[in-house]
């Protein structure tokens, strides 16, 4: 698609990281299925066409609007800790592995969100919104660059499992960028899903078959661990900017982060503020870094924590953070570095339903372990528990931890008007604010918005570092102007996939939709 120009249409439009998932949305949504038929479409296609990036045993949240309720619902579909996951289960350990298979300590909740999310809403029978997914799986896509370039990054990973290397490996080789990809065993867990529910994956054979493999393996997940799962139906936080009411997931997501540095940002006058300047980036980058400070003190599980939300989120609040910002001068905060691996997609159908939802495995590739003759891949989330007795985001059985995921919706006049997100851990909220800048205050389109370039402060996982990436498009005058401000500068590359896959869906006054995709990834916005 033309990375300048957006997508539209007067009746629906799909964006996702993987033009075959939009395309199947697309497919539901012609077929009579609604916004949230063709959403679950699309997330299962990801976890079929994006591997790397998702999958059935990764997590996802879920907002969602329908205009018969007349308000944003939010989905926690994350999974909590196994009984087994103790600290005692880690003596000796400095911290929770990173890949293996005991680094998947929490269930999985992808599956139990898609049935949530369908039994709310959806119109068309589950096994039917589900066989575009099972269509891929089974009968093989053209493998994508992303995968084709992670695989290649991950190769040692994933041949240190006999079962992960024999899908992701064929023949021990990295499979080329357009080679047909086939995962048949992941096929047969996803009709099994189909014809029986989200009860087969957790107290079925699939939980069965994935628990004997980890507690074989010595993992700490058990059977019991699965039936117990339950994913929840939570109240969205909500701030306004600027006449919006912007809405994000709660607790255990970051996404509060994204409406902190939204108040902050509404303490300035941004018209004065030239797009793409220095002033610019400095100052969006000095807001999420306070906002970061905030958040890695307090947020984990808010069954295991009190989160005070009401002051982070109070424009009074934001306007004393806001007042220690200095033009041309960095301030020191402390923050941790994040998971990377995530796929961001949105729906909006004609009858004004809406769903924003994003998905995850943390790392590329998660644990790098396929759990036995499943197909699935375990994610790596549980790894972000601290082993630190008293630590916020401490492990402890039957917990959620600290998660990076944050889909957002915006609405106007109480309908939904922007609907965004991206991948990239701690790129999320960073990126996001220069999204909702530049469509609000620059008054751009959503594909220039995602296509503009980026900059990424932090890192989204690995050794902590303060560094600040910033795309070659950039001008190198305003690179010179923040090194001088003392941020760290690097420059990557123009459209660089460490910025992650961003996309975006703007409803305009006149019921019209505009979709962006971001031009780093292999996505598409599909819109009649």
């Amino acid at each position: 698609m033309d990375a300048n120009r957006p997508a539209t249409g007067t009746e629906t439009m799909v964006v996702s990281p993987h033009y075959l998932a939009s395309a199947a949305g697309a497919r539901i949504l012609e077929r009579g299925g609604n916004a949230f038929d063709a959403a679950v479409a699309v997330s299962a296609c990801l976890a079929v066409v994006y591997p790397h990036m998702t999958g059935l045993g990764g997590d996802s949240f879920w907002l969602t609007y329908q205009p018969g309720e007349g308000r944003v619902r939010g989905y926690n579909g994350s999974g909590r800790s196994g009984a087994g996951a103790t600290l005692e289960a880690f003596a000796g350990s400095a911290a929770i592995p990173t890949r293996g298979v005991r680094s998947a300590v929490t269930v999985p909740g992808m599956a139990d969100a898609w049935d949530a999310v369908h039994v709310a809403y959806g119109r068309l029978a589950f096994a039917d919104v589900l066989e575009p997914a099972i269509a891929y799986a089974e009968r093989g896509f053209p493998l994508s660059a992303d995968q084709h370039d992670n695989a290649r990054a991950h190769v040692s990973m994933l041949a240190a499992s006999s079962e992960t290397a024999a899908i992701y490996l064929p023949g021990g080789r990295v499979p080329a960028a357009g080679a047909r990809f086939v995962q048949p065993q992941l096929a047969r867990t996803l009709r099994t899903l189909a014809a029986g529910g989200k009860d087969a994956f957790y107290k079925g054979p699939i939980a069965a078959e994935i628990a004997s493999f980890l507690q074989e393996r010595g993992g700490v997940l058990t059977r019991e661990d699965f039936a117990d799962h339950r994913g929840d139906w939570v109240e969205a936080l909500r701030s306004g900017y600027r006449g919006y009411d912007i809405y994000q997931m709660p607790p255990n997501s970051q996404g509060f982060v994204g409406l902190m540095a939204l108040n902050i940002v509404e303490s300035f006058d941004l018209g004065t503020v030239e797009h793409g300047s220095a002033d610019y980036y400095h100052l969006l980058i000095e807001a999420l870094k306070l906002s970061f400070r905030d958040r890695d003190e307090v947020l984990t599980d808010p069954a295991f924590a009190d989160i005070p939300l009401d002051r982070l989120l109070s424009k009074s609040y934001a306007a004393d953070l806001a007042s220690v910002i200095r033009p041309g001068r960095t301030a020191p905060v402390d923050a941790k570095p994040m998971g990377s691996d995530t796929a961001y997609a949105a729906v909006v159908d004609k009858e004004g339903n809406a769903a924003s939802f994003i998905q995850s495995l943390y790392f590329e590739f998660g644990s790098g372990v396929v759990a036995g003759e499943t197909g699935v891949l375990l994610q790596n989330r549980g790894s972000f528990f601290s082993l630190v007795p008293g630590h916020v985001n401490c492990l402890a059985p039957r917990k959620r931890t600290f998660h990076t995921l944050m889909p957002a919706m915006a609405l106007r006049e109480g309908r939904p008007c922007l609907l965004y997100g991206t991948q990239g851990g701690e790129g999320q909220p960073q990126t996001q604010t220069a999204i909702v800048t530049r469509m609000v205050d620059y008054g751009m389109d959503p594909q220039r918005a995602v296509s503009e370039p980026r900059w990424l402060w932090g890192r989204t996982w690995g050794e902590p570092t303060r560094e600040l990436k910033l795309e070659s498009r950039i001008d190198p005058a305003v690179a010179a102007a923040l090194a001088a401000a003392g941020h760290q500068v690097r420059v990557v590359g123009a459209f660089s996939g460490v910025m992650g896959h961003a996309h975006a869906i703007k409803i305009d006054e006149a019921g019209f939709l505009q979709g962006g995709a971001d031009p780093r990834s292999d996505g598409a916005a599909i819109g009649w």
